[in-house]
C-alpha cells in the first residue's frame, strides 16, 4: 500500500512538474511576442525590416540562446505542430486578408489570379519535381521514392501569403497586391490539394486516368470550398439580420461572427475541403454583408478584433519557425556533410526561381491579351515584382514538409533529415533575403507608385458600402455614418414609407 501511494505522489509530482515548464515555456512564448510587437514598432518606418523579418529573427536569437543553456540539447520551448498551424493560426490570417481585402480589385482580376494559383502552381510543382529527381539522384542524398519528389514539388509550389500581407500595401500598390496575395491564398490551396492527393494516389501504378482523377479532383474542390465559404458567409449575415442580436449585446453579434467564420474553415476540413479558400471566400462575403447587419460599435470591434487576431497568428508563426530553425535533432544528421545540405538548399532555390518565372510571365502574356484598356494590363516591371515577391516560402512548406519527412517530430532517416534543414533553410533564405529586398525593388521600379490613402483609392481596405452591390462604387462611408443610428423599420408600411436618402440637420454654428 505504501509502494502504491509513493507511486501516485511521484506522478503527481512529474506532473506538477511538467506543468510548471509549460507554464514557463508559455510565458517566455508571450514575453517574446511582445519583444517582437515592440520591436516591429521601432521599425515601422525603416524600409528594409517589416514584423515578419522581425519575429523570425528574434525567434533564430532565442534559439540560439535556449541552445547554448540545454548543452545543445534543444532550441526550442514549443514543437513545430503542422497541426497547430493548419488548425488554429492559419484560419484567421487568410479569413481576415478576405475581410479587407479590395473586392472590386480582386474580383476584377479573378480570372489572372485563378490561373496563377492553379495553373502556375501546378507548373511550378512539374519544374521542381523534375528539376529534384535529376539533381537529387546525382548528389546522392538518400533513398527518396517518387511520391517523395512529387511532395517535394507541392512543398516548394506554396508560396507564403502571410509574408506577402507584410511586404506589399493593398493602398500604396493595389493591383500586384491582389495579384500576388490572390494568387497565395489559391496557390496555398492548390499546394495543399496537390499534396494530399500525392498521398491518397497509388503512384506505383501511374497512368492518364490519375491525371484526370486530379484535374476532376481539383475543381470539384475548389468549386465546393468556394460556394461553402459563400453559404456560410450569406447564411451568418441572415441569421444576424433577422434576429437583430445587436440590439440586446454587440458581444453576441461579435462571437457569432467570429464563430461562423471559424466553422467554416472547420466545416471544409470535416468534408475533405479547402479550408484556405473556404475562409477566404466567407471573409470576402461577411465583409459585404454581415458587417452591414450589425451596430456600429460591432462593426468597429469586429474590423479591430480580426485584424488584431490575424495579427497575433502572423508574429506567432514567424516567431515559430524561427526558433524551430535550430532544432539539433534534424542537424545532427546532416553534421558530417554540411555541403550536401546547403548543395540541396541551393538546388531547391535555383528550382524555385525557375519553376516561378515559367508561369509568371507566360501567363501574364496571355492575361494582357485578354485586357483592352492599357492600365489594367501588368507591365513588365510589374510581373518582375510578382515574380520576385512570390519567391517567398514559409509555414505551408513547413508544415507539408513535417507532414512527409517526420513522424511525430521525429526524423530517423538522413535524406528526410536533408530534405527538413533544407527546408528550413530555404524558408529562412528567402523570407529574409527575398522579403527584404521588396519594399526597395517596388520602390525602384515604381518609384510613384506610392498615393494617398485617402484621395486616390477607389475602394477603402474595409467595408464602406451599405447600399451598393458587391463591385459597385462606395457613396456611403463610415464617416458618414458615425454619430447616426440607422432605425430599422419594424414594418412593410414602415419600411415603405421610409427613404432611401435622407438630409441630416446642420448642427447649429
Amino acid at each position: 500500500m505504501a509502494i502504491e501511494i509513493a507511486s501516485v505522489v511521484s506522478k503527481l509530482q512529474m506532473l506538477s512538474t511538467s506543468d510548471h515548464a509549460s507554464v514557463v515555456s508559455m510565458n517566455l512564448f508571450v514575453a517574446l511576442l511582445c519583444a517582437c510587437i515592440v520591436l516591429g514598432h521601432l521599425l515601422e518606418e525603416n524600409r528594409w525590416m517589416n514584423e515578419s523579418i522581425t519575429a523570425l529573427l528574434i525567434g533564430i536569437a532565442t534559439g540560439v540562446v535556449i541552445l547554448l543553456l540545454s548543452g545543445g540539447k534543444s532550441s526550442h520551448i514549443l514543437v513545430f505542430s503542422e497541426d497547430l498551424f493548419f488548425i488554429y493560426l492559419l484560419p484567421p490570417i487568410i479569413f481576415n486578408a478576405g475581410f479587407q481585402v479590395k473586392k472590386k480589385q480582386f474580383f476584377v482580376n479573378f480570372m489572372t489570379i485563378t490561373s496563377f494559383g492553379a495553373i502556375g502552381t501546378l507548373i511550378s510543382c512539374v519544374i521542381i519535381t523534375f528539376g529534384a529527381t535529376q539533381a537529387f539522384k546525382m548528389m546522392d542524398i538518400g533513398p527518396l521514392d517518387i511520391g517523395d519528389y512529387l511532395a517535394i514539388g507541392a512543398i516548394f509550389a506554396a508560396t507564403d501569403s502571410v509574408c506577402t500581407l507584410q511586404v506589399l500595401n493593398q493602398d500604396e500598390t493595389p493591383l500586384l497586391y491582389s495579384l500576388v496575395f490572390g494568387e497565395g491564398v489559391v496557390n496555398d490551396a492548390t499546394s495543399v490539394v496537390l499534396f494530399n492527393a500525392i498521398q491518397s494516389f497509388d503512384l506505383d501504378r501511374l497512368n492518364p486516368s490519375i491525371a484526370v482523377h486530379f484535374l476532376g479532383n481539383f475543381f470539384y474542390l475548389f468549386i465546393a470550398s468556394t460556394l461553402l465559404g459563400v453559404l456560410t458567409g450569406l447564411l451568418s449575415a441572415y441569421v444576424i439580420k433577422k434576429l437583430y442580436i445587436g440590439r440586446h449585446s454587440t458581444d453576441r453579434e461579435v462571437a457569432l461572427m467570429m464563430l461562423m467564420a471559424y466553422l467554416s474553415y472547420m466545416l471544409a476540413e470535416l468534408f475533405y475541403l479547402s479550408g484556405i479558400l473556404t475562409v477566404f471566400f466567407c471573409g470576402i462575403v461577411m465583409s459585404h454583408y454581415t458587417w452591414h447587419n450589425v451596430t456600429e460599435s460591432s462593426r468597429v470591434t469586429t474590423k479591430h478584433s480580426f485584424a488584431t487576431l490575424s495579427f497575433v497568428a502572423e508574429i506567432f508563426i514567424f516567431l515559430y519557425v524561427g526558433m524551430d530553425a535550430l532544432d539539433i535533432e534534424k542537424w545532427k544528421f546532416v553534421s558530417d556533410s554540411p555541403g550536401t545540405s546547403i548543395a540541396t538548399s541551393a538546388v531547391l532555390l535555383g528550382l524555385i526561381l525557375l519553376g516561378r518565372a515559367a508561369f509568371v510571365f507566360p501567363l501574364s502574356f496571355l492575361s494582357n491579351l485578354t485586357k483592352k484598356q492599357q492600365h489594367q494590363k501588368i507591365s513588365f516591371r510589374q510581373q518582375v515584382i510578382i515574380w520576385w515577391a512570390g519567391l517567398m516560402r514559409g509555414a505551408v512548406s513547413m508544415a507539408l514538409a513535417y507532414n512527409q519527412f517526420t513522424r511525430s517530430g521525429h526524423t530517423q532517416l538522413r535524406s528526410n533529415a536533408i530534405m527538413i534543414t533544407s527546408t528550413i533553410t530555404v524558408v529562412l533564405f528567402s523570407t529574409v533575403v527575398f522579403g527584404l529586398l521588396t519594399k526597395p525593388l517596388i520602390q525602384l521600379l515604381l518609384p510613384h507608385q506610392k498615393t494617398s490613402n485617402s484621395m486616390t483609392t477607389t475602394e477603402s481596405s474595409t467595408p464602406k458600402s451599405v447600399i451598393v452591390p458587391l463591385l459597385g462604387e462606395p457613396r456611403d462611408s463610415e464617416a458618414d455614418l458615425e454619430g447616426h443610428e440607422i432605425h430599422r423599420p419594424n414594418s412593410i408600411r414602415a419600411l415603405l414609407s421610409t427613404p432611401t436618402h435622407t438630409l441630416l440637420p446642420l448642427k447649429n454654428k
